[in-house]
C-alpha cells in the first residue's frame, strides 16, 4: 500500500504499481485528504490515518505500508497506533524530526504566501494544513514504539534526511538505503532502485507473513 507526499497524489506511484503488480504483488495507492480525488477535503492527521485504515481493511493480508514524505510521516503514525494491522513499513523522504520551531516558522510563512500573494488556489492551502497537523508529531517516538520491520529510503540529495542516524538508533534493526544522485522524490528520481527496495522488503516479509500486499 502506497501513500504519497504533499501536493501530489496517488499518481506518483505508477512506476511502483506497475513493477509490483508485474511481480505478482497486489498493490494499492491511495489519496490522502486534500489531495488527488480528495482535494475538496481538508488535510488532518486523523483524516489521513482514517484514509490509510480504510484502505488497510480492504486487504486480505496485512500490507507492507510505504510512504513518501508526508505519506511517510502518516504511515509511521499509523504504524505507531495499529502496527498489528500491517506487515511492515517503508519510510521514504521523511528522516527528519519535524516538530518544533522550524515547523512553526515554515507554517507561518506558507500561510502568508497563501494569503498575501494570492496563492490560495490549487494545492498551496494544504501545505499549511499539513504543517499544522504535524507540528506536534514526533516520528522518533513512534519509531521507538513499533516492533515491525522498518526500511528507510532516502535520496542522497534529500534535505529531509538530517536525522537518519537518530532514526536508526531509535529503531535498532531498521534498514537504511541512500540512493545516489536522487533527491527528495526518490521513487520518481530513481524508480528502479526504489522498486528493488520494495521487492526485497516483500521477499523478506514472505518469510514472516503469508503473501503481504
Amino acid at each position: 500500500m502506497l501513500v504519497h507526499g504533499t501536493r501530489t497524489s496517488s499518481a506518483i506511484w505508477s512506476p511502483q504499481v506497475d513493477a509490483l503488480r508485474a511481480s505478482g504483488h497486489p498493490t494499492l495507492a491511495i489519496d490522502l485528504p486534500g489531495h488527488g480525488t480528495r482535494t475538496a477535503e481538508r488535510f488532518t492527521l486523523e483524516g489521513a490515518l482514517r484514509a490509510i485504515d480504510d484502505a488497510v481493511t480492504t486487504c486480505t493480508e496485512p500490507p507492507l505500508l510505504v510512504g513518501l514524505s508526508l505519506g511517510g510521516y502518516t504511515a509511521l503514525a499509523y504504524a505507531g497506533r495499529y502496527e498489528q494491522r500491517i506487515a511492515g513499513v517503508v519510510l521514504a523522504g521523511c528522516s527528519t524530526e519535524i516538530r518544533g520551531k522550524p515547523v512553526s516558522l515554515y507554517r507561518r510563512a506558507a500561510h502568508h504566501v497563501t494569503r498575501w500573494l494570492g496563492l490560495g488556489q490549487g494545492t498551496w492551502p494544504v501545505v499549511t494544513d499539513m504543517l499544522t497537523a504535524l507540528a506536534g508529531y514526533s516520528p522518533l517516538t513512534d519509531l521507538r514504539r513499533v516492533l515491525l520491520p522498518v526500511w528507510l529510503v532516502n535520496g542522497a540529495r534529500d534535505p529531509l534526511r538530517l536525522d537518519e542516524r537518530r532514526y536508526l538508533r531509535a529503531r535498532p534493526g531498521a534498514r537504511l538505503t541512500v540512493v545516489p544522485r536522487a533527491g527528495h522524490d526518490v521513487n520518481s528520481h530513481a524508480p528502479a532502485a526504489f522498486n528493488r527496495v520494495l521487492l526485497d522488503a516483500l521477499r523478506e516479509l514472505t518469510h514472516r507473513t503469508p503473501q503481504p500486499v
